[in-house]
């Protein structure tokens, strides 16, 4: 199943007995590695891990702290009424060796619905979430997928919308290569411009992923 559109979440999980490893691969050679397992029905556990600079001739290759996550589908979804899933997410992306934090901030607590939108294959995602307690800011996505027979999933996403200077444009493809094995391509921060404290660009950036999922 697809448990993720680009950055943000969907409902559905693993199931269980199931199990799931992405190889993320960003901006200046950066490595982002997630395991996923299907614990329980409709639970799923996981963690992830960030090395930056892994990639090419950069010879100061660092690794981030590691991050969990997990995702609780309490509610299937029927014609009427999506599908719904409580989770958390504790990985950031862009790590800013200035502020000693992530640039666009962990997911935190989230809550996701997903829905069928009447054509075959097009789904939307919205999301709630809020990234920590510090600040008590809610935030939220407009995900939309749409699977053509099994082939590829066009992927689109409005995420990160609070404040609309900060909020993120993605889009992307998927290519479902093999039944268990699904490539990805996408761009992040379509059309921002500017830079972080730490000069990074605030975007594009451009992000290949691999995925290969199973059962025990």
């Amino acid at each position: 199943p697809d448990t993720d559109n680009i950055d943000t979440p969907t409902t559905a999980v693993l199931d269980y007995g199931g199990y799931a490893v992405r190889s993320r691969f960003f901006a200046k050679g950066g490595l982002l590695q997630y395991v996923n397992f299907g614990v329980f029905q409709s639970l799923n556990l996981g963690a992830s891990l960030t090395s930056d600079g892994l990639i090419g001739d950069d010879r100061t290759v660092r690794l981030r702290a590691p991050a969990a996550q997990v995702k609780y589908r309490f509610y299937g979804g029927d014609r009427g009424f999506p599908s719904v899933a409580v989770g958390y997410d504790g990985q950031g992306y862009n790590y800013n060796n200035v502020s000693k934090r992530y640039n666009h901030r962990q997911r935190g607590f989230f809550i996701v619905a997903s829905q069928e939108l009447g054509l075959p294959g097009l789904m939307a995602h919205p999301s709630m979430n809020i990234s920590d307690f510090d600040t008590n800011s809610f935030f939220g996505s407009i995900p939309l997928s749409w699977n053509i027979q099994d082939k590829i999933s066009l992927m689109f996403e409005w995420d990160n919308i609070n404040n609309f200077d900060e909020s993120r444009v993605n889009g992307g493809l998927r290519a479902y290569v093999t039944p268990n094995f699904h490539l990805d391509f996408a761009v992040r921060s379509i059309g921002q411009g500017g830079k972080f404290s730490n000069g990074d660009s605030r975007g594009p950036e451009r992000v290949v992923q691999i995925r290969y999922s199973g059962n025990f």
